[in-house]
């Protein structure tokens, strides 16, 4: 068996606290060893077994530290996910990969030649709505998909203050917040679209950050549409699948980041089943049995898929271990990243853009 991988995650903000330092303790063969955390003792409390260092710098030079998570605010990922990589260990980085697709081009060529393990969190492949998504087109329930919508809304009118994520920067807003998520999960589905059509945004009466969206991903016979809005007091579905056969309708966010925020606790693997959807939140398939009679329709309420991103680092450890494949390559990031910038082109100039990788 293979030894324990020594983790340490950077920075306790919701984004280790909530999607990293949790789901790192869950996996076996994963070990947090430290938590980065320049002020306060919040890491200390939730995880006293864990070595509570005030620099990224301590981190780097401990040789029980092979796995650095990047979990800090979006302008640093680049800064130390190099530094990581220089310093010998494989590296998880948060979302955004990177502010520019440039940037995320030499990770990758930096991952390569280190020969580490470099991983874009791109955790929300497993949503258990998004798997249940992949379910439902793998079974052609829709029929032929014509059209797939995805949103992740919010109704924030107000800026919130003292927080980074409000700061006017190109790399915040909700296009690097949000958008990577729906768009990794296009390209996950359907692979690199054809060309793209976005408008993004600046809705709220006060604002310094991008805080909607709309992009259009075109494939043939096919568009995939990812929207988000702050201004969303009525959310959208968070998915509409529209084909020749059917739709599929599914309302509300995946539990798993609302569970931790409450103070639910995460078992390990294989000592229990994590989190299922609610019954009143599962999807509902419409389908017209007969084609010819268009207007008698049959709805099924659907199942939803277990979510569960312990399987994202279970992944992570495999790779590391050299037993698996990495799910989630720096590839997955450069393109979602490539086409974050190509969308707010395409709202600069009023157009539809080609996409060639």
């Amino acid at each position: 068996m293979a030894a324990e991988i020594g983790v340490a995650v950077v920075g306790f903000g919701l984004a280790g606290q909530v999607f990293h330092a949790p789901f790192v303790s869950a996996v076996p063969g994963l070990k947090l060893e430290a938590i980065v955390q320049r002020k306060g003792d919040e890491a200390g409390k939730a995880y006293p077994s864990a070595r509570i260092l005030r620099s990224v710098e301590e981190a780097l030079n401990d040789p029980a530290v092979r796995l650095v998570v990047v979990g800090t605010p979006n302008e640093t990922h680049f800064d130390l996910a190099k530094q990581a990589l220089l310093a010998g260990k494989h590296v998880v980085v948060d979302k955004p990969f990177a502010a520019t697709s440039k940037q995320t081009l030499e990770l990758e060529e930096l991952g390569l030649k280190q020969g580490l393990v470099l991983a874009p969190f791109h955790n929300r492949r497993w949503d258990g709505d998004f798997l249940t998504v992949k379910k439902i087109l793998k079974d052609e329930a829709v029929g032929r998909l014509v059209t797939y919508e995805s949103h992740f809304d919010r109704f924030r009118p107000v800026p919130r203050e003292n927080t980074w994520k409000e700061g006017a920067s190109g790399c915040n807003g909700l296009l690097f917040d949000l958008a990577p998520h729906l768009v990794d999960q296009v390209l996950a589905l359907f692979g690199v679209p054809d060309g793209i059509t976005a408008s993004v945004r600046m809705d709220r009466d006060s604002t310094d950050i991008e805080d909607a969206f709309d992009i259009t991903l075109e494939y043939p016979k096919m568009r995939a549409h990812c929207r988000s809005s702050m201004l969303a007091c009525d959310a959208a579905p968070r998915f509409l699948l529209h084909g020749t056969k059917g739709s599929f309708k599914k309302f509300g966010l995946d539990p798993q980041e609302p569970a931790l925020l409450g103070g639910a606790k995460l078992p390990r693997m294989g000592e229990g089943e994590w989190l299922a959807d609610a019954e009143e939140h599962w999807g509902t398939l419409t389908v017209a049995p007969n084609p010819n009679d268009p207007g008698t329709l049959t709805r099924t309420k659907m199942k939803t898929e277990l979510g569960d991103y312990r399987n994202y680092y279970a992944n992570v450890r495999d790779a590391i271990n050299g037993t698996a494949e990495l799910a989630v390559k720096p590839e997955d990031g450069y393109r979602t990243i490539k086409l974050l910038e190509m969308a707010r082109q395409s709202s600069l100039e009023g157009r539809t853009l080609p996409i060639s990788f």
